[in-house]
């Protein structure tokens, strides 16, 4: 049988969520006749799995696309798509997605679907700056009404916010689709790992370690709005902790140079350089993980949250925000949220009473997770349903 082809349009294949899903995905297709995928990077900029994805058999197209360049972009994208003759468009870049379909018009495969992955803080901060992105979102959410044939969202929540309530009749389907992940990775006994990382960080045995997986927001402020992750109020709620039982100790890992010298120099006049560590960009988070006594999560808002659902195929408790979608939760007794507008304290006891509990087994969390739809078989399942689908 032959092979679908797919052009996944992205920004670039860095360490995002959807891009880490879509690695997943062209590795657990390798070598069987399912969907073939390429990508188009809509940045114009290379990316940390592009020659992996090129290992797998992809074929990678840089295609900056900006208002000055537009002309070139549609004349090279629709050469891309008529000479590879693809079976589906796949775009990740929500409104955006719209404009891209429209500059592709007469040369779109039957399938063309827009997914919306980042939370509604990051786009209607991006359009809210001026009067012409405002225009700009309103016509690229009427184009994916009028392109695409599918809208996917990784959860309910944002695809209500974006505009697309999946509980009502549309034209195009719309409807849920998870990121997935191998479970495996994750769910694997956490002895070995604990004492490695805690060796790493020069910890004692009895540490308490809290880990906060994200990108580091770049405003010191509890409700900037471009502050998605809340990495500083991280901080001060992990602060309060460490100050209650000195056994706390604190991993951040994620991407932002300038944000974190800012918490670092913060963190060294609180006398804390030795118990919370700003660690950057890690291709180690399963590892993590399973070192972790639990993970802090305390966006203002998210897609849906890949890395709370993660850390419950890990075995590892979760304390999240209430502004993290509920359709992250696998495992109930694995996660707990709390308003964003509790004291500090409040979140600061919560995270000590947390780390006390006893953990289900590893078993149940492996089974709970592949019978979701956050398995990549599941997923994957989903997206080959998508992609033979024939709605024009």
């Amino acid at each position: 049988m032959k092979s679908l082809r797919v052009l996944q349009v992205v920004d670039s294949l860095g360490m995002g969520g959807a891009e880490t899903w879509l690695m997943a995905l062209q590795r657990y297709w390798q070598g069987t006749s399912a969907p073939r995928m390429d990508f188009l990077m809509s940045s114009g900029r290379p990316g940390l799995f592009d020659d992996e994805a090129r290992g797998l058999g992809a074929k990678i197209y840089y295609l900056q696309y900006q208002r000055a360049r537009l002309p070139q972009f549609a004349k090279e994208f629709r050469k891309i798509v008529l000479r590879e003759h693809y079976d589906a468009i796949h775009d990740h870049q929500a409104y955006a997605s719209g404009w891209h379909l429209l500059l592709g018009a007469g040369t779109l495969p039957p399938v063309r679907v827009t997914h919306i992955h980042n939370p509604w803080i990051d786009i209607e901060s991006f359009y809210a700056v001026t009067r012409s992105r405002q225009f700009t979102a309103e016509i690229g959410k009427r184009l994916v009404h009028r392109f695409a044939t599918h809208v996917c969202g990784t959860s309910a929540e944002v695809l209500r916010r974006y505009g697309f309530d999946p509980e009502q009749t549309w034209k195009p389907s719309v409807s849920v689709v998870h990121c997935g992940f191998d479970i495996a990775t994750f769910n694997a006994p956490r002895s070995a790992d604990r004492v490695s990382v805690l060796r790493e960080f020069c910890w004692p045995e009895e540490s308490q370690v809290v880990l906060f997986v994200g990108r580091l927001d770049r405003a010191l402020e509890f409700d900037h709005p471009q502050n998605h992750k809340n990495s500083w109020f991280a901080v001060n709620v992990v602060r309060a902790a460490v100050e209650r039982q000195p056994s706390v100790r604190f991993l951040m890992a994620g991407a932002g140079d300038c944000p974190r010298q800012e918490l670092e120099s913060y963190i060294e006049q609180w006398g804390f350089k030795d118990k919370m560590r700003l660690i950057g960009v890690r291709n180690d988070v399963a590892r993590l993980m399973r070192a972790a006594d639990v993970l802090f999560f305390p966006s203002r808002q998210e897609g849906l949250g890949m890395v709370a659902v993660e850390a419950q195929a890990a075995g590892l408790p979760v304390l999240a925000s209430t502004a993290v979608p509920r359709e992250c939760v696998v495992i109930p007794e694995l996660y707990s949220a709390l308003a964003l507008d509790e004291p500090i304290d409040r979140w600061a006891t919560a995270l000590l009473q947390i780390m006390t509990k006893p953990r289900p087994p590893l078993e149940l969390c492996r089974r709970a997770l592949e019978s979701s739809p956050f398995s990549i078989a599941n997923s994957a399942r989903r997206l080959e349903e998508i992609y033979g689908s024939t709605q024009q």
